[in-house]
């Protein structure tokens, strides 16, 4: 499987590939809800070739109202605090798994550029991961242009994707800090 959009966010097939695989040996199914990365997670996702037992969908909530809409982020919580937050991927997460039926919710929010959003600096990125028996969460701040905020985004999901589908993996504990 040589797939462009995979190989262009710097993705490694094979451990793609292997991902997609653990999770359909477990019986878990994955939905996203992303705000910067645009179902660029989703996509990369079904990428893989038997994906569809894997992937019950995703959830594009790049303007801020759907966040609310669509994925079920508290109002007052998007009032106060904006669009770019660890608690707002918390609710993406568990609005994706919850709205789509699945087993593990991807929720990504976090500024690309080339402009800071309501003083939240470029690079500045919440991935989680919200599953019934356990959250995996990472904030981080990558560099470089807009593509490459993007790709370090979707590399950070299926990271903390991958530990969520390893046996014996607890969430909270072995959240990802960077």
């Amino acid at each position: 499987m040589t797939d462009p959009l995979v190989s262009a966010c710097g993705v490694d097939e094979a451990g793609l590939i292997r991902l997609v695989g653990a999770l359909g040996a477990a019986g878990r199914t994955v939905a996203t809800a992303e705000s910067l990365t645009g179902g660029l997670i989703a996509a990369v996702l079904t990428a893989v070739p038997g994906a569809s037992a894997v992937v019950r969908g995703g959830l594009v909530v790049y303007a801020t109202d759907l966040k609310h809409t669509l994925a079920g982020v508290d109002r007052t919580l998007l009032a106060e605090v904006g669009a770019v937050d660890p608690e707002v991927a918390r609710q993406l997460a568990t609005g994706a798994r919850e709205r789509c039926g699945a087993a593990l919710g991807v929720g990504v929010t976090g500024v690309a550029g080339p402009d800071p959003q309501d003083g939240t600096a470029v690079g500045t990125v919440f991935v989680c991961v919200d599953a019934a028996d356990g959250r995996w969460e990472s904030a981080a701040r990558f560099e470089g242009d807009r593509a490459a905020i993007r790709a370090a985004s979707v590399r950070r999901a299926l990271e903390l994707l991958t530990a969520a589908a390893a046996p014996d993996t607890e969430g909270d504990r072995n959240s990802a800090r960077s």
